[in-house]
């Protein structure tokens, strides 16, 4: 039997990099996987990937700052794998660039991706969890959510925001005797898409141009690691995806309201 067997998992932002490697290993360990983007493509290629390994899948196309959209997922969840025990709140976008360029609109799209998303995703979780008896939902923050990254204030916002909700949302369950854990995960420089998306303003982030890290207005995540991570590695997606299945696993019975750093002791010095 594997780690989650017999759960359901709605993972967002699963179409690549972080999102696609836990939907991958939650369905191997024998979870029924929800995976949502808005990556058609992605989305595809992830749904084959799972059922050619034996594992339960549905795939659907979701922008996590649609509050309705939210509605429908979870209650396919239910529908269709007749309950919801974990929830990764991990799709997110990233925007670089000093606070004084950033235009409102751009501040704005970030935090309604990256916190209202999270909000409405653990909002809507969390009564279809407490009907299946228990749940754990599971916030991708970031190492930027756990100290200030120059070039990313706006980014920063976002992830210590969703840092301390998981901490409260954690407090409220607990004290409301759900049986549903909160927990957040806080990623440092993992090889993912991300990276060819951070465009805007890719010079200032953490000095990645001062370190060499910009290639065409775009970050090589492999040399800013060499910069700023003790011993110069590099984080795979399966470092969070490994980090994801203990939370989502019974072995964290007792883990709510923790912040965990998978980040190669990046936030540690």
């Amino acid at each position: 039997m594997g780690q989650v067997s017999g759960k359901v998992a709605i993972v967002t932002g699963a179409a690549s990099g972080i999102g696609r490697a836990s939907a991958l290993v939650l369905a191997r360990e024998g979870a029924a996987v929800v995976a949502t983007d808005i990556d058609r493509d992605g989305l595809a290629s992830l749904e084959r990937e799972i059922r050619d390994g034996g594992g339960k899948v549905l795939t659907l196309e979701h922008d996590v700052v649609d509050e309705d959209r939210w509605i429908a997922v979870v209650a396919d969840a239910e529908q269709t794998f007749c309950g919801l025990h974990i929830l990764v709140n991990n799709a997110g976008i990233g925007i670089a660039g000093p606070v004084w360029e950033m235009t409102l609109a751009d501040w704005r799209r970030q935090n309604a991706i990256n916190l209202d998303g999270v909000f409405l995703g653990t909002k809507h979780a969390i009564p279809a969890m407490r009907r299946a008896g228990s749940g754990s939902i599971i916030i991708i923050s970031s190492v930027a959510g756990l100290k200030g990254a120059p070039g990313l204030a706006g980014y920063c916002a976002t992830k210590g925001g969703v840092r301390l909700f998981a901490k409260a949302v954690a407090g409220e369950c607990a004290r409301a005797g759900d049986r549903i854990r909160v927990n957040s995960i806080h990623p440092g420089v993992i090889e993912t898409a991300i990276w060819n998306k951070v465009s805007s303003g890719a010079d200032s982030l953490a000095g990645a141009g001062q370190v060499g890290a910009v290639v065409a207005n775009r970050i090589d995540p492999a040399i800013l690691a060499q910069a700023i991570v003790p011993g110069g590695v590099l984080g795979q997606p399966t470092d969070i995806a490994n980090a994801v299945l203990f939370l989502a696993s019974d072995a964290a019975a007792y883990v709510s309201g923790a912040e965990l750093a998978v980040d190669h002791a990046q936030s540690a010095i």
